[in-house]
């Protein structure tokens, strides 16, 4: 019977969510941590605006996606990775285990549960850190699975996070390790490989430079859309037919030393890539119509700063560029120019979480539960700062007027009514 109420609840749940944006990915409706939404929660705490939480079997860094009334997202359950269904009245509706998991990676910083969930509304893909790749219907039924430690052991310091990307009938997914630098297109309903690349890094492949921690990005433009990869020492497009590689941005750790790690994704629009590098590294900002292999100041290079977020992704609105650093300091910068607009401490904290914008403010996550919102636009001004008693290291996920947050120990929805 409860095959047959899910369809009717959901149609029904269509008619009351038409004018709210679904949070399909990890970066949201339009692959860039930018909501449309309006009437988003400011100010929130322990007894305020929190309109349910919902207790998380586990730890979990993952971001909750997110599609009409229901919530995907996974969690550690008892050293199993789980992808768990939630209604967006905080009802646990299925779960289902997806992976192993039980190891913690830099101590707390993550664990086999980090990589985001993609979905469609009416499959959801997930993947483990262990290694599986899941298809399931959002009624929680099996479809497909697959390891990617087939193609390669990984082999890394701190796990496997990079989360997986659905456009038109394909799962995308980038696999950077010292046993394997790959990128796939996986068919969406079969899980059988469209197409695989082994794709080149720049690294010294006796160090930790070829350990990838960020997420096939996707360019929308049209018949020219391309992807967008990202890891050891490099930065790369590829078409979507094939995989080939259209361009390669280079220099991306100092001439020093090429032994550290992207974790970080590059923040990607129509006409400009922001990408972040390693810790103490440089942000590069290109145009999108580059070509071939661009080094330091190459043609298509609009700006170099010898700074960078590390963890958090940058985010890009209104031809902005926040850059929000791994102990909280924010940055704002110019799209196009690179001028600095402002730079500003904020709060002092370890953050991990990307930021997101809706309805005019910038919102960004820190590890300890504190959340800053900052007014976007060019100058610096702090509206609110919010706490929770947990840990948070997934990024807001915001759909239909709330701000749905995954902590270690809770799933929060947060909302002015």
């Amino acid at each position: 019977m409860t095959r047959f109420i899910f369809p009717i609840l959901l149609s029904v749940s269509c008619l009351s969510f038409v004018h709210a944006d679904n949070w399909p990915n990890w970066r949201g409706p339009k692959f860039d941590g930018v909501s449309a939404e309006k009437d988003i929660p400011t100010e929130w705490g322990e007894n305020k605006n929190i309109l349910w939480k919902l207790a998380m079997p586990g730890m979990g860094c993952s971001t909750p996606v997110v599609w009409e009334n229901h919530i995907f997202l996974t969690s550690e359950d008892d050293g199993a990775v789980v992808l768990m269904c939630v209604s967006t009245d905080g009802k646990e509706l299925w779960k289902r285990k997806v992976g192993s998991g039980g190891r913690k990676v830099r101590g707390d910083e993550g664990n086999s549960a980090t990589a985001s969930s993609t979905t469609d509304g009416k499959h959801v893909w997930s993947f483990a850190g262990s290694g599986e790749l899941c298809c399931h219907t959002v009624f929680g039924d099996s479809v497909w699975s697959i390891n990617l430690q087939e193609y390669g052991k990984f082999r890394t310091n701190f796990g496997m996070h990079s989360s997986p990307l659905h456009y038109g009938n394909r799962i995308y997914m980038q696999i950077l390790h010292r046993n394997g630098q790959f990128l796939f297109a996986f068919d969406d309903l079969t899980g059988k490989v469209v197409w695989k690349i082994n794709r080149k890094g720049e690294g010294d492949p006796n160090t930790e430079s070829p350990d990838g921690y960020a997420s096939v990005q996707i360019c929308r433009k049209g018949d020219d859309s391309f992807l967008v990869v990202h890891g050891n020492d490099a930065t790369t497009g590829h078409r979507l037919d094939d995989g080939s590689e259209i361009w390669r941005v280079v220099d991306e750790n100092s001439q020093e030393r090429h032994d550290w790690r992207f974790i970080s994704s590059p923040a990607v629009t129509r006409d400009l890539i922001v990408i972040p590098t390693c810790k103490n590294g440089v942000t590069v900002a290109v145009r999108t119509d580059i070509k071939g292999r661009v080094a330091t100041h190459g043609q298509g290079e609009l700006w170099r700063l010898k700074v960078t977020s590390d963890v958090p992704s940058p985010l890009i609105h209104d031809g902005l560029v926040y850059l929000c650093r791994a102990e909280g300091q924010l940055m704002c910068i110019e799209g196009m120019t690179g001028k600095i607009l402002y730079d500003e401490r904020g709060y002092n904290s370890r953050h991990r979480a990307s930021p997101v914008y809706a309805d005019g403010k910038i919102y960004l996550t820190a590890r300890d539960g504190t959340f800053s919102v900052v007014e976007a636009g060019p100058k610096y001004k702090l509206l609110a700062k919010n706490k929770l008693s947990d840990e948070f290291a997934g990024s807001p996920a915001i759909s239909n007027g709330r701000i749905y947050l995954h902590g270690f120990k809770a799933l929060y929805a947060i909302a002015t009514r």
